[in-house]
């Protein structure tokens, strides 16, 4: 569990409430379940095609983000978000993470997934994506949190901004599944400082952004 308190008055409940869903949801997400491979959106269900699951990787930092999508498509269907997460477990997976404005599913989070990230320059950081991390209240549970499904996917993310100083610009993605379908992100920092958390210490192999 995260520990730490955001308390800035101005946020509003649902903000609250979507971010402190996608900081658990973000923790759970290594424990890739690979049972019931389905994906529900309200009363679509996607098929998924699950890659195996990477074993024993504990998440050991959480970096949340503040703003709006003025882009996010999942599967080609539009969506509101109001809050990305940066997430970078001990194995070197790394997680753009987008708690879905969805009122009618508290779980609805959407994961672009993948490995061996790198900063171009001080102001850019790019990750190649394998995978897309699907959940949704219909997943199955461990430790009373759902466990997303996962996608073999391609595709990239792009966030720009100064990372040392923990102000985000935006962050770019795009992904394709193995089935053809299209995932895409435009998120937009409304100027709040990233909220960093380190969990555990990294591996110094590991390039971290926020460095």
């Amino acid at each position: 569990m995260v520990s730490g308190r955001n308390s800035r008055p101005s946020v509003a409940p649902w903000h609250m409430s979507l971010t402190m869903r996608l900081r658990l949801l973000v923790l759970a997400a290594p424990l890739v379940a690979l049972a019931s491979p389905c994906f529900a959106e309200s009363s679509t269900a996607i098929a998924v095609n699950n890659p195996p699951a990477q074993q024993n990787s504990l998440v050991d930092m959480l970096a949340l983000m503040s703003g709006h999508c003025k882009t996010f498509k999942v599967a080609g269907r539009p969506f509101a978000c109001k809050t990305v997460a940066f997430a970078h477990d001990d194995k070197g997976r790394v997680n753009f993470a987008v708690a879905v404005d969805d009122p009618s599913d508290e779980n609805h989070v959407v994961s672009f997934s993948g490995e061996n990230g790198k900063r171009a320059d001080d102001n850019s950081y790019e990750l190649p994506i394998d995978r897309m991390l699907l959940n949704s209240k219909h997943r199955p549970k461990v430790d009373g949190l759902p466990v997303p499904a996962a996608q073999t996917s391609t595709g990239s993310c792009r966030q720009t901004g100064n990372f040392a100083a923990k102000k985000v610009n935006d962050v770019t993605c795009s992904a394709t599944d193995s089935e053809g379908r299209r995932y895409e992100l435009l998120f937009v920092s409304d100027g709040t400082p990233v909220n960093v958390r380190r969990i555990r210490q990294s591996s110094p192999s590991v390039q971290d952004p926020f460095k």
